[in-house]
């Protein structure tokens, strides 16, 4: 079923798929079940990390629903959890169009959209709205118009507006969209920055874990010093990694645009990170693994690397629903073939 959907979709320029496919999920739900099988998780893949209940470790990674929309729709899909956003506190438009590429032969995606989002308030509603029992992660980032020494204040306003709606936060430092953020990944101005985010935090009564997201294109070094730095200060986990800006051995008509890079191309180096990030805090901060996901085997070597959960977007676009049931049915299999009786038995066995 959604291969015939997916023709009339890349018909469509990308972005205007993607609008199509958020209006439908976010108006009809429903209608997924049309391409979604339903998914009974196996006991081996359920797992309670920060006080959460994931029934299997496929997630759905931020970007795709900005301004959490279609929660339903996601849930319908098969999804264990989802992430939404990146939010900022004022609404803004984003980059201008086209800001959104397919790269088919390369079974990747560029994006420059540049945090496109209704802003805090809008997204609130939506979160208030949601029914409970479904984990719902918020990515969260400053407005462009923010210069970096008060990015901190954009931070905490997020927080303090859903703070209590949330299930976990995301700190948004790597997006190669938004100019001059990355800069905000340096030791010197995040440490502090994650410190006074997660005194905010401490404020609320739910006190909702905070992850912070990371970029593939740091040094290995840079990324270990972090790592450790920020598990100092009380980080309560890791998401490797966002898009890259690298363009290593594409053959795609788009691979020159500028953006941010994810699918097959960044497999390999965030499963890296992934892998470094586990060994600088020798296993005891939970890592959610984003990159190149479109097979269990995939989300596999992530776990493998030290991953307790994996999210998709790339794969999601090329592969559907049914994605997530083909990596949960999968993963079990794997788990079974190495005589792991849980996934908890495999997370970091490769690092």
């Amino acid at each position: 079923m959604y291969a015939l959907i997916r023709n009339v979709l890349f018909r469509m320029s990308a972005e205007r798929a993607h609008t199509t496919t958020l209006r439908l999920l976010s108006t009809c739900p429903q209608l997924v079940r049309l391409a979604a099988p339903h998914i009974e998780a196996p006991a081996s893949l359920h797992q309670q990390i920060w006080g959460l209940s994931f029934p299997h470790p496929v997630g759905l990674a931020a970007g795709l629903d900005k301004n959490a929309e279609a929660i339903p729709g996601w849930f319908a899909c098969g999804f264990s959890f989802a992430e939404v956003g990146t939010v900022t506190p004022m609404p803004q438009p984003g980059n201008p169009q086209p800001r959104l590429f397919r790269l088919r032969e390369d079974q990747a995606l560029i994006n420059r959209m540049g945090f496109n989002n209704h802003g805090v308030t809008e997204m609130r509603k939506h979160l208030a709205q949601r029914r409970p029992g479904f984990v719902v992660g918020v990515n969260l980032g400053k407005n462009k118009w923010t210069p970096n020494e008060s990015a901190v204040d954009d931070y905490v306003t997020l927080i303090t507006h859903v703070g209590t709606l949330a299930d976990y936060f995301v700190i948004n430092v790597s997006s190669p969209n938004t100019p001059g953020l990355r800069d905000l990944q340096s030791e010197e101005a995040l440490i502090p920055l994650v410190q006074t985010i997660l005194e905010r935090r401490d404020e609320l009564g739910s006190r909702p874990p905070v992850l912070v997201k990371l970029s593939p294109d740091l040094p290995d070094s840079a990324l270990t010093d972090l790592a450790k730095a920020l598990m100092t200060c009380g980080v309560d986990g890791f998401i490797a990694t966002n898009t890259t800006i690298a363009r290593n051995e594409l053959c795609s008509p788009n691979a020159g645009e500028s953006g941010g890079l994810s699918g097959r191309p960044l497999a390999q180096r965030s499963t890296d990170v992934i892998r470094l990030l586990h060994q600088a805090t020798q296993g005891t901060v939970p890592i959610i693994g984003c990159g190149g996901i479109f097979s269990a085997q995939d989300a596999y070597q992530k776990i493998r690397a030290g991953a307790h959960l994996v999210q998709v977007y790339t794969g999601f676009i090329y592969r559907g629903p049914r994605i997530v049931k083909d990596i949960v049915d999968g993963l079990d299999e794997l788990l079974r073939q190495d005589g792991y009786a849980h996934v908890r038995d495999a997370i970091g066995v490769d690092a």
